[in-house]
């Protein structure tokens, strides 16, 4: 794919990443003045039969109109096009120079508790705006976290919406089938593990960034509460009672019993 031009303009030069869902590019966009970096995520849908794409292609459009009001939030990526090409899909997004949040919590290190707060914050603003129109965006991780260099502002990147296209199928009914879940393990609740994903369950995956934060364990490294399912964390870090308790509403088990919404 390096050095390939898809839609004869973005300017493919570099191998981002590749995952379950696509593999995502750096590009230069050869008809904006000076050439900018831009982000060029491709999606091969799993069914190249003609009515199958027909579908597929109707959905990713509507996934992209999502995307382009998203990103109209300063700390969401700019769509900057969706393109269908040779049976692919690609969108191509604003490119945010900086590092992921991945980088920032070590293994072992723990990060203080007004730092994580601010971090709340900052990720919960974002994500207020996107439950606002009542989007779940599915795979809030570290790696999806991004933090701009020119001024430390956080985004959110890589919503999981649009992934679901790439596993969808038709069936002879020509009803839409998905096998997939889309999700990190460690950072999806339950409920999500079971295809029936709630705008708490993004709640769930922010908190558990932030107890991750604090005690410096990865999820698979925190213990469970055999009986209730709750997660146990609160002797790994050093924490204030109100913090825990806002932390222990955000990752409860049953997310009946989590905050709604980011806004709440």
């Amino acid at each position: 794919m390096i050095s390939t031009i898809i839609d004869k303009r973005y300017h493919i030069i570099q191998n981002l990443g590749q995952g379950g869902f696509g593999t995502t590019f750096l590009a230069k966009d050869t008809k904006r003045p000076g050439n900018p970096l831009c982000v060029v995520k491709q999606f091969t849908p799993a069914s190249t039969d003609p009515a199958t794409l027909t579908i597929l292609k109707r959905l990713f459009d509507q996934e992209a109109v999502t995307l382009e009001m998203l990103g109209k939030h300063d700390q969401i990526p700019q769509l900057l096009a969706h393109i269908e090409e040779y049976q692919k899909f690609y969108i191509v997004q604003e490119y945010i120079e900086g590092n992921d949040l991945s980088d920032e919590l070590i293994s072992g290190q723990k990060m203080s508790e007004s730092d994580v707060i601010q971090l709340l914050i900052e990720i919960l603003e974002a994500l207020e705006f996107v439950h606002k129109y009542k989007v779940i965006h599915r795979d809030i991780k570290p790696d999806n976290i991004r933090r701009r260099h020119l001024d430390n502002t956080i985004f959110l990147i890589d919503f999981g919406a649009v992934k679901e296209v790439r596993t969808q199928l038709v069936n002879k009914q020509g009803q839409i089938t998905s096998t997939v879940i889309i999700g990190t393990p460690g950072y999806m609740p339950l409920e999500q593990q079971r295809g029936k994903p709630q705008l708490s369950s993004d709640i769930y995956a922010v908190g558990i960034i932030a107890i991750q934060a604090l005690t410096g364990l990865l999820p698979d490294k925190l213990e469970k509460d055999i009986k209730t399912g709750e997660i146990i964390w609160r002797k790994y870090a050093n924490v204030s009672p109100k913090l825990a308790t806002v932390l222990d509403k955000m990752v409860s088990y049953d997310f009946r019993n989590r905050y709604p919404t980011a806004k709440d």
